[in-house]
């Protein structure tokens, strides 16, 4: 029984990713938070949810820099973006930010378990706007890279072409 629940929530979870990531591609920062924002009343559940979310976008966006990199073969860059999304280098992005990196980097390496480490991590330290910081960097990461493999005909999840295509 609980395998559907899980199925259930996973689809919630791409849904409001999906209306987060056409917020964000519409500029609108302030939305895409409000539409990522935990349901569950439980402080454990809220955090629970927002983890899932997280290792679902750095999920894709390794998904994408692994296409985009072709196995390995190309190089892909990793932008950091301030508040107001202009690019910074890593050493002047919050702590969260490089948190955020060290998550992308192992899930993008294969390594699931460090990724879900690193986001533990991230969303227990965090004071609560810096966890807006970090869900807003996975998903400028996830529009950013969908565009870019768009842009090069290479597949992106149907959710998230749907949501920066519009």
């Amino acid at each position: 029984m609980g395998h559907v629940e899980a199925d259930w929530n996973e689809q919630k979870l791409v849904e409001k990713a999906q209306r987060a990531l056409t917020a964000l591609s519409l500029g609108d920062d302030a939305e895409a938070l409000v539409e990522v924002a935990p349901t569950a009343a439980a402080p454990q559940a809220r955090a629970d949810e927002t983890k899932a979310l997280m290792l679902l976008l750095f999920g894709e966006c390794s998904t994408m820099v692994a296409t985009l990199g072709d196995g390995g073969s190309a190089p892909v860059k990793v932008q950091v973006f301030d508040e107001d999304g202009e690019e910074v280098s890593i050493d002047q992005a919050d702590p969260p930010v490089r948190t955020a990196v060290r998550t992308l980097l192992a899930e993008v390496h294969g390594n699931t378990e460090a990724a879900q480490e690193q986001v533990e991590i991230a969303l227990a330290n965090a004071a609560p706007d810096e966890v807006d910081s970090l869900v807003l960097q996975a998903l400028r990461w996830t529009i950013r890279l969908s565009v870019e493999c768009l842009d090069r005909d290479l597949p992106v999840a149907p959710w998230i072409s749907e949501a920066v295509s519009d």
